[in-house]
C-alpha cells in the first residue's frame, strides 16, 4: 500500500507588488495554516517517508511549517521547479516516478493542478469528505490518499481511497 498525501501551499501575502507569483512567501494566515495541518497530520496519520517541493516561495515555507508541526524525524525533501504551476498530468507523472521505498509521498504543490490531480486520483472514500474535495481544494489543505499497489508507477486514475481531506478552517 501507498499513501499519498497531497498539500496545497497555504495562504500567501500579495504585499509586495514587486515580487512575482513564485516568490510571494505566506502571509500570517498561511503560517498558521501550515502549522496547524502539521500538527493534525502528526496525530492522524503515518510517516512521511518522501517529500516533493514546488520551489515557490509559499510551497517551501508550507512544507517547512507543516514537517516542523509534525515533528523529527523529518523525510528528504526534493525541491522541483517544475512541481511550479505545470498541470495535473505532469504531477501524476513525477509521482509515478517516485522511488517505490517511499511508503508514504507528500507532493507539495498549486491549485488548480492538486486539485484536478486530487479528484482524478480518488475513486473511493467516505462521501462527505470526496463531496467536500470536488466542491473546493483551499489553501493549506491536504488529501489524503491510499493507493492498493506496491509501486508508484502503478498509480492509476481512480484507484485511490480518500482516507481524508484535512482542511485549516476546519482544525482551528
Amino acid at each position: 500500500m501507498k499513501t499519498l498525501f497531497l498539500l496545497r501551499h497555504a495562504k500567501s501575502s500579495w504585499d509586495d507588488p514587486s515580487l512575482g507569483d513564485h516568490d510571494r512567501p505566506l502571509n500570517a494566515r498561511g503560517e498558521k495554516a501550515a502549522t496547524l495541518v502539521g500538527g493534525y497530520l502528526a496525530k492522524h496519520h503515518a510517516d512521511i517517508d518522501l517529500v516533493l517541493c514546488s520551489t515557490a516561495v509559499r510551497a517551501v515555507e508550507t512544507r517547512k511549517r507543516v514537517m516542523a508541526a509534525m515533528g523529527a524525524p523529518y523525510p528528504p525533501v526534493e525541491h522541483e521547479r517544475g512541481l511550479y504551476l505545470c498541470g495535473a498530468r505532469t504531477l501524476l507523472e513525477r509521482l509515478r516516478d517516485a522511488p517505490d521505498s517511499a511508503m508514504g509521498l507528500m507532493l507539495v504543490a498549486h491549485n488548480p493542478d492538486l486539485h484536478e490531480l486530487a479528484n482524478a486520483l480518488t475513486g473511493s472514500g467516505a462521501h462527505g469528505l470526496r463531496h467536500d474535495l470536488t466542491d473546493k481544494f483551499p489553501t493549506g489543505a491536504c488529501a489524503v490518499l491510499v493507493f492498493e499497489t506496491p509501486h508508484w508507477a502503478g498509480l492509476e486514475l481512480g484507484a485511490g481511497r480518500l482516507a481524508d481531506f484535512v482542511q485549516p478552517r476546519k482544525l482551528s
